[in-house]
């Protein structure tokens, strides 16, 4: 279809731009930007005034819970919540079952995404066999397949040395490793950030050096294997401290941070609520306002909704006996948003965080708004607001920030210049 978007504010962090130009799009990708082409004639005109269109958000952590989990969720669901907030490239991570750990798992989701169509799907594959720690996967075949990359997650390897050999197998091939830096006999039993809160409320603690202990090797064997790696889901000031050195040292490194670390802090497990479970841990207000700090100085490249839907039931129970996570895919821009009603990040840079910079960590080719490229767009009202929870198609309603009214609203998103979501 040929489209024609105007009278809105187009903001590509890619090249810079950011100024009012129409966009034409045809065939699924951006034909032109400002005027229209010779003998171009759109067959739908919509009218953006007072919007702003940017690349569609890259997210590269957002459970879709398909194969193995339905009660939580599935690839149609979760893509459709995830296109909801603004979202047209996402990364799926291998917690599955069984575990993405085969080409046919790999195929099975890709295959599935596509049918729905909400989102562009890419899989992570399982650094193991079985998420178990023991055997390396097949990755070269989950890479044929599909996978742009590998990760155990916060499943640990038995031996270090086999973590070695992976790490070596998997530079080899020039394959992005995805690390979770948590150190098992440190966390094992906790439930939240050490600290006052959780000696208040009588909650086992999950230390700093949890995560800190884990990142000094996990960086250790970066630098002696060579390996492409991502750091994902830190929490704690020095964690990015130590990112930041390994990046000055020119350590091919890359790392996220979920976006409801930048916004909660440990406080917020006085209430006792399920809702607010989550591993690794939400910290202290110190390690809060160093992760918004590197956010802000590009030391981590992407914030990630690192969205994990779960039925109801499990988020009921006692706190210790709830299972970790937050659903939150749909509000992925309005609650990134808040962020600049902070004052934290400007516009641009905020939409760099979402869509490039995860992109680029990943190596995909999406987070751009320039002639030729895909035409994955977010379409959104930066002056109206978002009821959290008023409109919701996660299959998880496990979000603490239900009734909250956060900042902008996303219009439209469009994948391959298909409209996939529309408010």
């Amino acid at each position: 279809m040929r489209m024609t978007l105007k009278g809105a504010r187009v903001i590509d962090p890619a090249s810079q731009l950011d100024q009012h130009v129409s966009v034409h799009l045809q065939d699924g990708h951006i034909l032109a930007l400002g005027n229209a082409p010779t003998g171009f004639t759109a067959e739908r005109m919509l009218d953006c005034s007072g919007l702003v269109i940017a690349p569609g958000l890259v997210d590269l952590s957002c459970a879709l819970r398909e194969p193995g989990f339905g009660r939580k969720g599935n690839i149609a669901s979760e893509t459709l919540a995830a296109a909801a907030g603004g979202t047209t490239s996402l990364c799926c991570p291998p917690f599955t079952r069984p575990a993405l750990d085969t080409p046919a798992v790999a195929e099975l989701i890709l295959d599935r995404a596509r049918e729905a169509g909400h989102a562009k799907v890419f899989p992570l594959g399982a650094l193991s066999k079985g998420l178990a720690g023991e055997q390396l996967s097949e990755l070269v075949s989950l890479r044929d397949a599909g996978c742009v990359a590998f990760t155990n997650g916060l499943s640990q390897f038995r031996n270090t040395r086999v973590l070695r050999r992976a790490l070596e197998y998997a530079a080899t091939f020039d394959l992005t490793v995805v690390f979770v830096s948590q150190d098992h006999d440190l966390a094992d039993g906790g439930l939240a950030h050490e600290g006052p809160t959780a000696a208040f409320l009588g909650l086992p603690g999950i230390p700093e050096t949890a995560e800190t202990v884990a990142l000094a090797r996990d960086l250790l064997l970066v630098e002696q294997t060579g390996v492409r790696a991502h750091f994902s889901q830190l929490t704690s000031a020095r964690g990015v401290e130590m990112i930041a050195q390994a990046q000055a040292r020119g350590l091919p490194v890359t790392a996220d941070v979920a976006l409801y670390q930048l916004i909660l802090t440990d406080e917020a497990l006085n209430s006792f609520s399920g809702l607010y479970h989550v591993q690794p841990p939400l910290r202290s207000n110190a390690d809060r306002q160093a992760l918004r700090e590197a956010v802000r100085a590009g030391v981590v490249q992407a914030i990630a909704s690192h969205h994990q839907p779960h039925e109801g039931d499990v988020k009921r129970a006692p706190f210790g006996a709830t299972e970790p996570g937050i659903s939150s895919a749909e509000l992925f821009l309005p609650l990134a948003m808040t962020l600049v009603q902070d004052g934290l990040l400007e516009l641009p840079e905020l939409l760099k965080r979402l869509s490039l910079g995860p992109a680029q960590a990943m190596r995909l080719s999406a987070g751009k708004l320039g002639v030729g490229e895909a035409a994955d767009l977010v379409i959104f009202d930066p002056q109206a607001t978002t009821l959290a929870g008023e409109q919701w198609f996660s299959k998880g309603e496990n979000c603490p920030f239900h009734g909250h009214c956060l900042p902008s609203t996303v219009r439209y998103t469009l994948v391959d210049g298909h409209i996939s979501f529309q408010r």
